[in-house]
């Protein structure tokens, strides 16, 4: 008799690897297998996930592959499987476009087939299809430093002109009138000059000097265009499990669109 998360025995060390970009992808903090982690799962769902949960990392999920790899359901099944997985929130396929390639300058739409072994919402689907959760084997967020633009460019007045160096406790308290200043002229090099163009020959109080340039050489505002809307085009699109029609994450919750759950629901 099978167990609750597996499917008559672990999947064969020959099962195929999908096409580059097409194979299963973990996702982060998913903890431990253990033997209740389906079991919210209808009984074919809890048999797939367990089947699926073994297999490595871009290995075919695929409806047809998957029917062929084991041995109780058919094509059928398999799909209606997957998009009860995928509404249960351990599984979504995705499109995202690529950078422009370096040979023609193209750029293209890649495919990826992200599994948890753990349920996620779609808030969290969302948020990690973002970029906002980062995926298995990204770097540990380093520590934040105190390193806006307007900061940066505060602590690097010293290498231009030694009598402008200031200390950390100055650039965080001139943070604020440098964003101001940077916001109406961003370009770095008038900043510059505006601040260490014809100094004396000795400054006394770096900080009250660097403040008195921030005020009176304030650039002013400039007009507003009219703005004019431009076309978003998204690099990360949902792709409904069971026909593949693309959207954003909120557009498809449970990772299906309106017509499949429609029919997930029927059944």
């Amino acid at each position: 008799m099978a167990t609750e998360n597996s499917i008559s025995g672990l999947p064969s060390p020959a099962h195929p690897l999908a096409n580059p970009g097409y194979g299963k992808r973990g996702t982060p903090d998913q903890g431990a297998l253990r033997r209740d982690s389906f079991a919210h799962l209808p009984l074919r769902a809890r048999s797939l996930a367990g089947f699926i949960d073994a297999l490595p990392e871009q290995a075919a999920i695929d409806a047809k592959t998957l029917a062929k790899e084991q041995p109780l359901y058919g094509q059928a099944a398999v799909r209606s499987a997957l998009n009860e997985l995928s509404a249960a929130g351990h599984l979504r396929r995705v499109r995202r476009l690529s950078e422009p390639g370096a040979g023609d300058g193209t750029t293209r739409w890649v495919f990826h087939t992200y599994w948890s072994r753990v349920a996620r919402d779609d808030d969290w689907w969302a948020r990690f299809l973002d970029g906002d959760v980062p995926e298995p084997g990204a770097e540990e967020p380093q520590p934040q430093q105190p390193r806006s633009d307007a900061y940066r460019r505060l602590a690097q007045l010293g290498l231009r002109d030694p009598r402008l160096t200031l200390s950390a406790a100055d650039c965080a308290t001139l943070e604020a009138a440098a964003a101001e200043w940077i916001a109406r002229e961003p370009d770095s090099q008038l900043f510059t000059q505006a601040m260490t163009g014809g100094l004396p020959a000795t400054v006394h109080s770096p900080r009250a000097f660097v403040a008195v340039r921030l005020r009176d050489k304030l650039p002013p505002r400039r007009a507003r265009a009219a703005h004019v809307p431009v076309p978003t085009t998204h690099r990360t699109l949902v792709e409904c499990t069971d026909c593949g029609r693309p959207g954003r994450p909120e557009a498809l919750p449970g990772g299906l669109c309106r017509g499949c759950r429609s029919d997930l629901d029927k059944r």
